[in-house]
């Protein structure tokens, strides 16, 4: 009788052990690159302010003119953005295609294997997004007003 209680706690833990790793682990079975891209193609974002250098440069691009559209599909690792009512002289081509960098929740690689491939970080959040980036303004001839460190404050 005592080996068949013995047997039967046994038993008892094995059953607990297995199931114990079983069932919903209280999250979603969304990618952290998933998740990122909701928050960044969730809407148009209108820029609110611009920088270059540290100085000043919104009003080359007034607010509820130059705006950033982001789409694609999920799972993807390739996605699409436009970027309609953006000034002559800018470092932003009118769309292109971009990708997650290395750390996809700061990171994108715009144009990524192209010859206007460049690294971007940015923060993201439900109603605002900066991106900042190093231009080096190739394709301009007055590559003095466009290369530089540039920061875009976006709001939805």
């Amino acid at each position: 009788m005592k080996a068949f209680r013995i047997l039967l706690a046994v038993v008892s833990l094995g059953v607990i052990v297995s199931y114990s790793g079983c069932g919903s682990k209280g999250g979603s079975s969304e990618t952290t690159q998933d998740k990122q891209f909701g928050l960044l193609s969730a809407q148009t974002w209108k820029v609110s302010t611009v920088s270059l250098g540290g100085i000043d440069q919104s009003a080359s691009y007034p607010a509820g003119t130059f705006q950033l559209t982001i789409s694609g599909t999920k799972g993807q690792t390739t996605f699409n953005y436009a970027c309609p009512g953006r000034p002559a002289l800018s470092p932003w081509p009118s769309n292109g295609t971009w990708a997650f960098g290395t750390d996809p929740v700061t990171q994108i690689i715009r144009d990524k294997g192209t010859a206007n491939e460049l690294a971007m970080t940015y923060i993201v959040t439900a109603s605002t997004l900066q991106i900042n980036f190093t231009y080096s303004g190739s394709g301009y001839t007055r590559v003095n007003n466009v290369s530089g460190q540039w920061v875009f404050n976006f709001t939805k």
